[in-house]
């Protein structure tokens, strides 16, 4: 039989509950914690989670369901995420839905049943599939990159149409009126916000918006390269195209090359995210970055204050109330990497 409290308390000669605090992450003294920690080398040992989580309801980990485990953006978020997470005593568990939503429903039953403490959640459609009944049982969802309607929780998102706009915008300056757009899914929360971001701009500047110069693939590297065919068959005279996610600009330039365009001298390129990508293309892409470190630090820290009780200060205009719940929303700055694959018009619009 495996080493108890009571046995550490016997060696260290300390009560219980400092022990306890100990254990379960509290502040005890200096002093005591040496005793404490040489005691559970000698004993060997081992907190038995399974009978913690039973005890305090809680089991010190955290659900992250995510549309596409390749997806560069999702993969970096996570992998910052979890190691915050680590550093204040949860693990993770991962589920990749394969942006399929009966896929997505499975992996929030089965992180329900396996009593998660709270959830991480970049959904995949607008259809809740499950996120309600954590909601309900006190449980905090914190939902990254999307939003919806329907699920009051907190959102860390990025500015998507702004920067969509100041891209669109910065081929326009250059003297481009023909300009076309890969756009995403239009169940997705974040394609939406980038295609109102690529009309408002091309409107305010007063150039006629053909639709046919808006061409959806499916946020993947397959869908990016289709996309750009059938943009460029139906618009030859295309002088520049925004691409709206980082797997459809690797398809896009792939396409690119196979249809011998050259970049800039025949079309003009911005597209979106990995600067290493962006810095191994050629000519070197000009690109719209997120920060991806951020999300996923804003992400972990405010699942990790609800988990705490406490209450987060934020902007006013962050908040939003939904009957006794309080819901923070947080909208970061994107930013932008200029590149040589944008060629200055004479032409200016």
């Amino acid at each position: 039989m495996g080493a108890t409290m009571k046995d550490i308390a016997k060696r260290t000669g300390l009560g219980l509950a400092t022990i306890s605090s100990y254990l379960n992450g509290g502040n005890v003294r200096e002093k005591n914690r040496i005793k404490i920690e040489e005691a559970i080398r000698e004993l060997h040992f081992e907190v038995n989670e399974v009978a913690r989580g039973l005890k305090t309801n809680r089991t010190k980990t955290i659900g992250i369901v995510i549309p596409e485990l390749n997806n560069i953006f999702f993969a970096e978020i996570i992998t910052e995420a979890e190691d915050i997470l680590r550093s204040h005593g949860y693990a993770t568990m991962i589920c990749d839905c394969r942006s399929d939503p009966e896929r997505e429903k499975e992996a929030v039953d089965f992180l329900y049943h396996r009593r998660v403490d709270g959830l991480i959640v970049m959904p995949t459609g607008t259809s809740d599939p499950g996120f309600q009944k954590f909601l309900r049982a006190g449980k905090p969802v914190v939902m990254i990159d999307r939003k919806m309607r329907d699920v009051a929780c907190d959102c860390i998102l990025v500015d998507n149409e702004g920067a969509a706009e100041d891209a669109v915008k910065r081929l326009i300056q250059a003297g481009h009126a023909k300009i076309g757009m890969i756009a995403g899914p239009e169940d997705v929360y974040t394609a939406r916000e980038r295609q109102r971001g690529y009309q408002k701009a091309v409107q305010e500047s007063g150039i006629v918006c053909d639709d046919s110069l808006i061409v959806r693939g499916n946020y993947t590297i397959a869908g990016g390269a289709a996309a750009m065919r059938r943009l460029r068959e139906a618009n030859p005279d295309m002088t520049a195209v925004f691409i709206s996610n980082y797997e459809m600009t690797v398809g896009a330039i792939m396409e690119i090359n196979d249809l011998g365009i050259r970049v800039p001298e025949e079309l003009s390129v911005i597209g979106f995210d990995n600067i290493d990508f962006a810095k191994a293309s050629v000519p070197r892409l000009s690109i719209v970055t997120q920060p991806t470190a951020k999300i996923a630090q804003e992400a972990a820290e405010t699942l990790i204050i609800k988990l705490e009780g406490k209450d987060r200060i934020v902007d006013a205009e962050q908040q939003d109330v939904d009957g006794e719940r309080t819901t923070v929303t947080v909208t970061l700055k994107t930013g932008f990497v200029e590149g040589r694959s944008v060629r200055v018009l004479n032409n200016k619009v």
